[in-house]
């Protein structure tokens, strides 16, 4: 797994206790921003955790923050491409140029990796090209951009400032045909959950640094 950088500089204040029963960090999960997260690079997002790990950071795509590019340009030299009027997503800060891609899948991809359920994650370039081949509908099939990237504990830390509530993640919004209405369904539901578990999150959080400190390597 790759190690991965800090892009978020959380300071000044207090940790607070997360509310009882709240869901672990772990692939799978997601990341759902406070409302008081004002990082644009992350501001009412939802991020799949793709990978997760104590000692060598987390790494997640935002699902729900689509472009206006099509597939047919940003796979320009990909004849299997050709035509494909779906949009790419921007999947975080981290490599904008970098190509990934989500399937869903109900049976086992060889080359791909399980993130979760019947979803698998896509950075092998002849998958990719295979899949594009096979006319992968927008339904089950997103291309992203770039990625998000945490360093060892870095996550953590934001979690407990009370940047990010923890979700299990679900298909239908990985791949809701109205990625704008991800990150309202979703904050509703955490805001619902806290309700009845009690207070947990502070009223007022974060104005995160917005940028890495150095290039991380490459999704294997």
């Amino acid at each position: 797994m790759p190690r991965f950088v800090f892009f978020a500089v959380l300071c000044g204040l207090a940790p607070v206790p997360a509310p009882a029963q709240a869901p672990e960090l772990a692939a799978g999960s997601f990341l759902v921003s406070s409302r008081e997260l004002g990082d644009p690079n992350f501001s009412e997002s939802v991020i799949l955790l793709l990978r997760y790990d104590d000692e060598e950071g987390a790494m997640g795509l935002i699902v729900n923050r689509r472009t206006d590019l099509p597939l047919s340009r940003v796979f320009q030299d990909v004849k299997q491409a050709k035509g494909r009027t779906d949009l790419a997503y921007m999947g975080g800060p981290v490599e904008p140029g970098n190509v990934l891609a989500l399937l869903k899948s109900s049976t086992k991809l060889e080359d791909a990796e399980r993130v979760f359920a019947n979803v698998y994650l896509i950075s092998d370039k002849e998958l990719l090209e295979k899949t594009l081949a096979g006319k992968g509908e927008p339904s089950v099939f997103h291309v992203f951009l770039g990625y998000a990237g945490w360093g060892p504990g870095q996550l953590e830390h934001e979690v407990e400032l009370g940047a990010w509530h923890i979700l299990p993640a679900d298909a239908a919004s990985v791949f809701d045909a109205d990625p704008d209405s991800v990150w309202p369904r979703l904050i509703r539901r955490t805001e619902l959950r806290i309700a009845r578990v009690g207070p947990g999150f502070p009223a007022s959080i974060i104005a995160a640094a917005n940028r890495p400190t150095e290039s991380p390597a490459k999704p294997n």
